[in-house]
């Protein structure tokens, strides 16, 4: 597939965990970025490989600017990580293509939404987050569950705190899998007893799903048997 690529530049980097990274990026010659949220960008990077582009959901929600906001985990034994974590500064101009994808919130939110994610799979789901709210977009009751294995590994958490504090209608929940009672003051265990517990009364509700390949494929069968019907589940995968 012929891609158009354009410049970015990297504007700010920010350190979240000990293994992941925020990037900022400034689309070159052009005064807005528009894009959806929940839509990715590819990357092409600097390696030795005959596929050298990677795909990455942006995290901020669309503003009237050029700036999109990317959020990275580290995987030491890949190829494509660890280059970018290696070569990326600030000021650095990297090719850009997209926006791209139909991962989407719907025309009309007129039911019960749930986000489901984990690790860096949090990143479009914030951006539809965010972008419910800083658009008034008109939406019922809103769930957002974060699943990760440690505290460390917790992404976004003042921002979402914040953000759940500002607003009634969203419930957050982070569940840790690598945490017991005594050491984290939260949910324990995996993401899909939250859901379960929260939609045991079926009521209708969309289900918007990013991260690890096991935690999606697990999500959507129990969602299935649960009653819910495979258009009101979306889903995004990361590896």
């Amino acid at each position: 597939m012929n891609r158009q690529y354009y410049d970015a530049e990297i504007i700010r980097i920010i350190d979240e965990t000990p293994v992941t990274r925020r990037y900022f990026f400034r689309v070159l010659n052009r005064e807005k970025f528009d894009f959806k949220p929940g839509q990715f960008v590819i990357l092409d990077l600097p390696i030795d490989s005959k596929i050298t582009n990677r795909s990455y959901s942006i995290a901020s929600a669309p503003d009237d600017n050029n700036v999109f906001e990317l959020i990275i985990v580290l995987n030491p034994p890949g190829l494509g990580t660890p280059a970018i974590f290696n070569n990326y500064k600030v000021g650095l101009k990297v090719p850009v293509a997209g926006p791209l994808g139909k991962f989407v919130l719907p025309e009309k939110v007129d039911r019960d939404i749930c986000f489901i994610c984990t690790g860096t799979g949090i990143a479009p789901l914030r951006s539809m987050l965010r972008y419910i709210y800083e658009k008034n977009i008109p939406h019922q009751n809103i769930y957002f569950i974060f699943g990760s294995r440690k505290k460390e590994d917790i992404l976004y958490y003042d921002e979402m705190k914040e953000i759940a504090a500002s607003h009634s209608d969203l419930h957050y929940t982070i569940v840790l899998s690598r945490e017991t009672s005594e050491t984290w003051n939260g949910k324990t265990g995996y993401v899909h007893s939250v859901y379960e517990e929260i939609f045991a009364d079926h009521r209708p509700a969309y289900f918007y799903l990013c991260g690890w390949k096991a935690m999606l494929k697990e999500a959507r069968e129990r969602l299935t048997l649960m009653g819910y019907a495979k258009e009101y589940i979306k889903f995004e995968l990361f590896d």
